[in-house]
């Protein structure tokens, strides 16, 4: 009886800490889109503020949720997790826009202050947050553009999972053979190559992440996406060869 009820209590432990893992690694994935979502606002803002954008005001946002657009109808017309990945991408940005303007109340507040009154004229406080509105509504502009085009970022890279996927399966078993090969000729194996590679997969998950979505000018996603899709399979392809000489 007090082995069941240890064995019992040991597996509630483990369900506990799985589930508390779980929530926690949520958690902290929220955080993290909120952090970068942040940074990317931040960023079109200081070039605003400093003219580093050639383009005045929002244009420059505009321009740039424009150019991601085109490269979403262009080059992503297939997908292994969708049937429609235009449509996809198009729907999450709208449902992230709505989530995070319209259903915080953000979009009625910017109506309610960019809307002229008879009340304007006599509130003094409403004239005075309606002034400030008009010399940062080019800056609120700018950073619903820019949460436009982090979601659209954001789905892209989702789609895109497909080939860190694909890409890792064939270096894995590209690894599985060199290291057969070299367990039947007696090569040497390597456990400091082994642990630099497993270094690698972390970083290589999650700087595309990072770069992509808080780059403040418009990039092809292949040419972040790709490169570190790349990078993954490496590391996991000399992690395969390099494991174990014998199992």
């Amino acid at each position: 009886m007090a082995e069941q009820k240890q064995q019992r209590s040991a597996q509630q432990n483990t369900e506990q800490g799985i589930i508390a893992k779980t929530l926690v690694g949520i958690m902290q994935l929220f955080v993290f889109l909120l952090l970068t979502l942040l940074f990317s606002v931040m960023v079109e803002w200081a070039g605003m503020a400093t003219k580093y954008w050639e383009e005045p005001g929002a244009t420059h946002s505009e321009q740039m949720l424009k150019q991601e657009l085109t490269y979403l109808n262009d080059d992503f017309k297939r997908s292994a997790i969708v049937d429609q990945p235009i449509q996809f991408a198009r729907n999450f940005a709208n449902q992230f826009y709505i989530y995070s303007f319209e259903k915080t109340g953000i979009k009625q507040g910017i109506i309610w202050l960019a809307t002229p009154t008879q009340a304007t004229n006599t509130g003094r406080f409403r004239k005075k947050i309606r002034q400030l509105y008009v010399h940062v509504s080019d800056y609120i502009l700018a950073m619903a553009t820019v949460t436009q085009i982090f979601a659209v970022r954001l789905a892209i890279l989702i789609l895109a999972l497909p080939a860190f996927i694909l890409l890792s399966l064939t270096g894995f078993i590209d690894g599985l053979v060199q290291r057969d090969i070299r367990r039947w000729s007696a090569g040497r194996e390597s456990s400091f190559v082994y642990h630099w590679a497993k270094k690698m997969l972390y970083p290589s998950l999650i700087l595309p992440w990072i770069i992509y979505l808080a780059i403040p000018v418009s990039v092809h996603p292949n040419f972040v996406v790709l490169p570190f899709a790349f990078i993954f399979a490496i590391s996991v392809t000399v992690m395969a060869s390099t494991f174990k000489k014998y199992l």
